[in-house]
């Protein structure tokens, strides 16, 4: 048949640099096939076919006789070809079956013309998709010049000459600088100290085997090759040329990455060249589903004292027999009665725990690990006592680790005589809130600096409110805190907020914490030998109670008058 140019495909006997070595015969089922020429392996236009090849299977390998298509890429190709600009065939073979590292048989799908190959002979960029090797694809390079005759092409290697001039060009690169202005220094000056390691080694075996490697015959009695430093038994790693490089960069906007593109010219771990991550938030920051602005103001807020038991007497005063009372002359006179009020509260304690195995303390360098768990630890107490106090705790009453509310008493749950429970029967309407909030405060007694801890999205249907031209009525939440006759409002998420309750109102120097000088907040630790292991312990032992009479009110969700018919 008339065709352009032949060279061969793939070469036997000739261990690629992935540990392999194609066999004679192992392509012997395409002989006499034909295969599309294409360029550089790309599929994704009808012009990266340039014509076809006839392939011809021989005892050194198979030999292409290829032939150029009319259309203009082909006829493209075929002046690069001519004028010696492209040298190097490549094949994509799949359906490989192998002996241990011999492959034995193949399925060659394509030819393609590629700028140079990754390695003298024949190279192997194979990714096995099945475990038993039937369906393994690869594709095979030749770094040898292509003949436009239809002589058998000699498998070169290069002599002295070449040599010289690759290392001439070695040096001319060292100094050269890329496109973003960088030299090879500057460059190899951000490697890490564990990469820079890595370069020196390799440098120091490629410099011995120049120096002392010798020369050995393959089966077929061709010229030697020195293989690649990383072309050894215990080293298979991949071959990075200065083609390859060229290559990938050249690939990589059509691949999308560089790191995309290296996969694609079968460089596996091309991670290795990337720098290190560099962490920019060390230590690492604490996420929260809870703001803890508003335990802040909680715990910087309350009364304290140095005690935890404590006692709260109270007159009630509020029964008509207390009242003054008008004198008929020669009446008997009536003495006044009322009766005493008694609470008392006791303490509890609450803590957190921690551990760690000392090997991971030690290990981390980073930053104190130890020193950021006990501030998550102090804020997670906190943010714990603070809850309790408002809300309580959450957890159902048959609960181990229920934070007992006859100790640390609700202000939600507490006893009429403290709080003034106000019910909202239409929730529907944000402003009904507001209201509330005003007229609730008829029967206030505390001592007046309130503030309303209110859930996030109340707070947020609240300056929603708009008047009859829709326009907003609050601009912000200050002036919401105006309207609702309060010094400021609080935002509290809504997760820990029981649902029946829409506001809780109060002036928190009226709710005492006692702890008595053994109780409070400390940090623990201590060592367990038999484990290693570091173990942290923060606690408290404190009592929390209103000691005030109505001095709080809750907003809560009334039944509606449908609700009550039914």
């Amino acid at each position: 048949m008339k065709f352009d140019f032949s060279g061969y495909a793939t070469r036997n006997n000739l261990r690629c640099s992935d540990g392999r070595t194609i066999l004679k015969d192992a392509f012997k089922a395409d002989d006499g096939e034909i295969r599309p020429l294409v360029w550089n392996h790309q599929h994704d236009s009808v012009d990266n076919v340039l014509g076809h090849a006839l392939l011809e299977n021989r005892d050194d390998g198979v030999y292409a006789y290829c032939s150029f298509n009319d259309t203009e890429s082909g006829q493209n190709a075929k002046a690069l070809v001519q004028h010696g600009d492209v040298r190097a065939l490549s094949i994509y073979a799949n359906q490989l079956q192998q002996r241990g590292t011999n492959v034995v048989h193949g399925a060659i799908r394509e030819v393609s013309l590629v700028l140079a190959g990754a390695n003298p002979g024949a190279f192997i960029e194979s990714v096995v998709e099945h475990s038993d090797g039937t369906d393994e694809w690869a594709v095979i390079k030749m770094d040898s010049p292509i003949s436009t005759e239809s002589g058998q092409l000699e498998l070169k290697h290069a002599d002295e000459e070449d040599k010289k001039e690759e290392k001439e060009e070695s040096e001319v690169a060292d100094n050269k600088k890329s496109d973003s202005g960088k030299t090879v220094k500057d460059v190899f000056d951000t490697l890490n100290e564990e990469q820079k390691t890595v370069v020196y080694a390799l440098i120091g075996q490629a410099l011995e085997e120049k120096s002392g490697g010798s020369d050995d015959d393959d089966e077929e009695g061709s010229k030697d090759m020195k293989h690649n430093v990383f072309d050894n038994e215990d080293n298979q790693g991949n071959v990075l040329s200065h083609s390859d490089m060229m290559a990938v960069i050249g690939d990589a906007k059509r691949y999308g990455s560089m790191k995309e593109s290296a996969l694609q010219h079968g460089i596996d771990d091309i991670d290795y060249l990337f720098p290190d991550y560099k962490e920019i938030n060390n230590p690492p920051s604490f996420i929260s589903l809870q703001p803890n602005q508003w335990v802040t103001t909680v715990m910087n807020g309350v009364h304290h004292t140095p005690f935890s038991r404590i006692k709260m007497t109270f007159a009630d005063i509020t029964m008509d027999e207390a009242r003054a009372r008008g004198y008929i002359k020669g009446n008997q006179k009536v003495e006044e009665t009322f009766g005493l009020l008694r609470r008392t509260v006791d303490p509890t304690t609450i803590y957190k725990k921690q551990k760690f195995d000392r090997d991971d303390v030690v290990d981390i360098t980073d930053f104190d690990i130890i020193a950021w768990v006990k501030t998550e630890m102090r804020g997670k107490l906190d943010e714990e006592i603070a809850r309790a106090i408002v809300f309580g705790d959450g957890r159902s009453t048959t609960s181990d680790d229920k934070i007992d509310e006859t100790k640390i008493i609700p202000i939600v749950s507490d006893a009429e005589l403290y709080v003034i429970t106000y019910e909202v029967s239409d929730t529907s309407d944000a402003s009904n809130i507001i209201d509330a909030a005003v007229k609730a405060q008829d029967n206030y007694q505390g001592s007046g600096n309130l503030k309303m801890f209110v859930p996030n999205s109340s707070v947020s249907d609240m300056l929603l409110v708009k008047d009859y031209n829709q326009r907003r009525i609050y601009k912000d939440i200050a002036e919401l805190a105006t309207a609702c006759a309060v010094d400021s409002i609080v935002k509290v998420p809504d997760s820990i907020v029981p649902d029946d309750i829409l506001a809780v109102i109060v002036d928190l120097d009226d709710y005492n914490v006692g702890a008595d000088k053994g109780g409070a907040v400390k940090m623990f630790d201590d060592f367990d030998i038999d484990y290693n292991q570091q173990k942290y312990l923060i606690e408290t032992r404190c009592s929390g109670a209103l000691i005030k009479p109505y001095s709080a009110i809750v907003l809560k969700k009334g039944s509606t008058d449908e609700e009550e018919a039914a």
